[in-house]
């Protein structure tokens, strides 16, 4: 195993059984039929991307691998299904609503739907040892991390955040910048490195917005230390692992001095995966668990007999 797989392997491991898994029991909103078994599934459904990590490229990781891929094809199509009851404002199984437009939060949430079949069909070049669209196997590798966890994990979590403060105009900026600087980073693979440049001031500029709204709502919302503490956290980490993703972007753009990849996988990837990710996730779901996400039902009053 390479440096560089050292760092990635564990991050990956851990966004696929558990980042996903976790994120996706956290959305709200319409779900398409097959929503919950794929749900409940996924862990199942992972574990044969999560072992193709830990073998050496060959045939077996590659099937391995695929199988996976398949998992996530099949949860990027509930986002077009989601898409269409969220546009009919008729939830599966539910009642039917006014019909409603596609607010940030929504776009936010059906990025994250899509950002791990990316990922999926990376780490299949990548097991297979081809060179997708020319790309480095290295380069593939790196791939599938970010979008389980800038693709995934980051943007679901700017979806809660805007879900959770009722809109405005940071909850936006977080909730559409941090999708479409993930597809810029994407772009710029294809284009140049001033075009991935321009995806990471982007998208830094939608993960700044998420760690305000962090921190915020570790004030407003957080009772228990331990929230307040993962939130504080998460909010902290993202500030500095961005800071980073931004010197290595202008330096790949420029020239000037900058980290090589296996450090940023040792610092960037492992502060976003593990600092970031993980803490952010950990306390939605303990604010779920305690209800503070929704206002307290009004108390009832008895008429007078």
């Amino acid at each position: 195993m390479s440096a560089l797989s050292a760092f990635v392997v564990p991050v990956v491991t851990v966004g696929m059984l558990w980042v996903v898994p976790t994120g996706l029991g956290l959305v709200e909103g319409p779900r398409p039929p097959g929503w919950e078994p794929l749900r409940r599934a996924w862990p199942l459904l992972a574990l044969p991307g999560a072992v193709s990590l830990w073998l050496p490229r060959s045939g077996t990781a590659t099937a391995l691998a695929a199988c996976y891929a398949l998992a996530t094809l099949a949860l990027a199509l509930q986002a077009p299904a989601r898409l269409l009851l969220t546009l009919r404002g008729s939830p599966a199984g539910g009642t039917a609503l006014p019909p409603r437009s596609l607010r940030p939060a929504e776009a936010a949430v059906l990025t994250a739907l899509v950002s791990p079949s990316v990922a999926g069909l990376a780490l299949v070049a990548e097991r297979a040892s081809y060179p997708l669209f020319g790309f480095e196997l290295d380069l593939l590798a790196l791939t599938v991390p970010h979008f389980h966890f800038a693709g995934f994990a980051a943007a679901l979590v700017a979806g809660l955040l805007c879900r959770a403060s009722g809109g405005g105009p940071l909850a936006t900026t977080a909730a559409l910048s941090v999708p479409a600087g993930t597809l810029l980073v994407l772009v710029g693979y294809f284009v140049d490195d001033w075009a991935e440049l321009a995806g990471a001031v982007v998208l830094t500029a939608g993960m700044a917005a998420v760690a305000v709204l962090t921190l915020r709502e570790r004030r407003g919302l957080a009772a228990d230390p331990v929230t307040r503490a993962l939130l504080g956290v998460s909010a902290l980490v993202l500030a500095a692992t961005m800071a980073l993703a931004l010197w290595w972007a202008l330096g790949e753009a420029t020239g000037l001095p900058h980290p090589t990849l296996t450090w940023m996988a040792a610092t960037h990837g492992l502060g976003n995966a593990l600092g970031f990710a993980v803490c952010a996730l950990l306390a939605h779901r303990r604010l779920r668990a305690t209800g503070r996400r929704h206002p307290a039902p009004l108390p009832r009053t008895e008429l007078p007999a």
